[in-house]
């Protein structure tokens, strides 16, 4: 037996239940990247939950779906994405060893994914988890929900207080009545220069991904040819004669670079390729599971048409589907990549405005961020027949981002929480909301938010926003996606906490392929940028005619804010004796303060962070 069919007979016989009839506090639909997060967060706060998973693996996109090379955030390894990837770089030997393929700095063979999230799972006494469970229907009462699932001909009756929609698609949701969207937002709607002029129901094209295995140069593992197998889909996935005409302005790498894209440790590489490679079209969101299994099939005919071109038309036979991988009939994941679904209508809408310019916007969403992400605009859209007429969004550039709480929060539909990809953003910011870091912090944020509502016995939408990000920045989790301050430095929490109140505000901007959010640490306070978060936060007004401030300075702006909040104020000698258990250097009240020694000071003293609560919206 191949070690995936052992990692599946583990995780079912270890997690599976046939109970008719269970009460729990948190029940979470969907074991993917997120629902995982979501049921981990969740039981480490102390609410009884429950994951159900259709499939014979945990980890969606990360494991069932194949793409497991990870899509930005590598320095920002917050919560437990961080966590994840500590246990992947402890499997393989260190992080260097995740470095094999050039697409990420972290790739990994799906079925070890799999086995360190499934572990990760078995250590928390208040998580359960059951593999092959449907989802059936919810009903809401007085009380929270009642939730039909099925196991085989089995149907169990769970009764929770709080529901998380943790589906590749959004089903939960949809059967919730939640109000969402499918498609491309009109500019009008999403109030973003780079949207069509129109909505449509057009989403990003998905993959069947492969994993592939070098089983030797003596070998020959070519497939039989596909019926209706045509190479001229693939001619320009890479530089051949064949390539005349090539789709859009992509670079044409050398075959063998194409192979090396995503290679996997042990002599694995992962077929994800998204230049002409084995991206399809097809929009199933709104199709039965019948009609899904149909056109995904074509989805599949269509990677093996792409493995035969491999073998067969570049030479390289000696690959073939991984025999150790997936227990599946065919070798293929359980599950396609879907980069789209239904985004619902959450109490907040984020779009490409609020990352561009997270300061400008009217809503000041960057101060309910709980999730950080640094990818480039990335959609997929060159399968559609009519591809050239669409938006040209294949990494857009854009700096990195804080995504807010409200996103996922249905407007109209209480106790339910939706993760995964199906979060109240638009169709054009979804191209880097719905990457995998991003998407395990949303899952570790709805599983924060539900245990903390049942703890505080509130509907989901009254827990305070500050409540949840403190739990996220206790789990090592980021609010602001700063560089130049890591996890490590003891300061850290400090300028999160700052930097999301606005009061000193970070630099945003794009470089190349790095998008990236500065503190600006070691950079001087200038007093202007002050007046503008001051006065926001509180309505002070600061006299200072210098450009600089100073520590004297400091000490009197602290004092005047204790006095606004009645507060205890602070002599010199007492802002001194904290400065030096702050471990900050070189105290003297003429010396000009720093960003990082300021923010530092500001929190500790008056920590503004929690002292003034923020709306769903950033408003104060």
């Amino acid at each position: 037996m191949n070690k995936s069919r052992i990692l599946a007979f583990s995780i079912t016989v270890l997690f599976f239940c046939s109970c008719a009839t269970q009460r729990v506090d948190v029940l979470v639909i969907g074991g993917g990247a997120g629902g995982t997060t979501a049921g981990i967060q969740s039981a480490r706060l102390g609410a009884r939950t429950l994951i159900v998973e259709e499939l014979d693996w945990l980890g969606g996109m990360l494991t069932s779906a194949g793409v497991s090379a990870i899509d930005g955030n590598n320095k920002l390894p917050g919560g437990l994405w961080g966590e994840f990837r500590d246990s992947l770089a402890l499997r393989y030997g260190g992080v260097d060893k995740l470095k094999t393929g050039w697409v990420s700095n972290t790739l990994f063979e799906p079925s070890v994914g799999a086995q360190v999230l499934t572990n990760m799972c078995r250590k928390e006494n208040d998580l359960n988890v059951w593999m092959h469970t449907k989802f059936v229907s919810a009903m809401k009462d007085r009380t929270g929900w009642i939730v039909k699932l099925g196991q085989g001909n089995h149907i169990s009756q769970i009764k929770t207080n709080i529901l998380i929609d943790a589906t590749e698609l959004g089903d939960v949701a949809k059967a919730c009545s939640v109000k969402y969207d499918v498609g491309m937002d009109s500019r009008a709607e999403s109030d973003e220069s780079i949207a069509p002029e129109s909505a449509n129901n057009i989403v990003q094209d998905l993959t069947y991904v492969m994993i592939l295995k070098d089983y030797g140069t003596d070998a020959d593992k070519t497939i039989e040819k596909p019926k209706n197998y045509d190479p001229s889909h693939f001619y320009c996935a890479c530089k051949t004669e064949k390539c005349t005409n090539p789709k859009g302005e992509h670079p044409l790498w050398d075959c063998k670079k194409m192979l090396h894209y995503g290679k996997l440790p042990n002599n694995k590489y992962m077929i994800n390729w998204p230049f002409e490679g084995n991206d399809y079209y097809v929009n199933v969101i709104e199709m039965s599971d019948e009609e899904r299994a149909q056109a995904l099939q074509k989805a599949k005919d269509f990677s093996l048409s792409f493995l035969y071109y491999i073998q067969h038309d570049l030479g390289y036979k000696n690959l073939g589907l991984a025999d150790d991988e997936y227990p599946t009939s065919d070798k293929l994941p359980f599950i396609p990549y879907y980069r789209e679904s239904r985004r619902i209508h959450g109490l907040v809408r984020f779009n490409s405005n609020h990352v561009t310019k997270p300061y400008d916007q009217p809503e000041k969403l960057y101060r309910t961020g709980i999730a950080v992400g640094d990818y480039p605009i990335d959609h997929h859209h060159t399968r559609y027949p009519q591809w050239d007429e669409l938006p040209d969004l294949h990494f857009f550039p854009v700096p990195s981002y804080s995504l807010p709480l409200g996103t996922i929060i249905p407007k109209d539909v209480e106790n339910l929480i939706v993760a995964e990809k199906s979060i109240s953003v638009s169709n054009i910011i979804n191209g880097t909301t719905r990457l995998q870091p991003v998407v395990l912090q949303i899952g570790q944020a709805s599983g924060a938010l539900a245990a903390l509502a049942v703890s505080e016995k509130k509907k989901v939408s009254e827990v305070p926003v500050r409540d949840v990000q403190n739990v996220i920045l206790n789990a090592n989790g980021y609010l602001m996606p700063y560089l130049d301050l890591p996890l490590s430095d003891k300061h850290f929490k400090a300028l999160q906490r700052i930097g999301s109140t606005g009061i000193l505000r970070g630099v945003v901007k794009s470089v190349d392929w790095s998008n990236q959010t500065w503190f600006n640490a070691d950079s001087l306070v200038l007093i202007n940028e002050l007046k503008t978060g001051l006065y926001e936060f509180c309505g002070m007004n600061i006299g200072y005619s210098n450009d600089i401030l100073s520590i004297e300075q400091t000490v009197a702006l602290i004092n005047d804010l204790a006095i606004q909040f009645n507060l205890h104020k602070y002599t010199a000698d007492q802002f001194k004796v904290k400065w030096n258990e702050l471990g900050l250097n070189d105290f003297s009240e003429k010396k000009k303060i720093t960003r990082k020694e300021f923010a530092a000071m500001l929190d500790a003293l008056i920590d503004p962070f929690n002292l003034k609560p923020v709306s769903i919206k950033g408003e104060f």
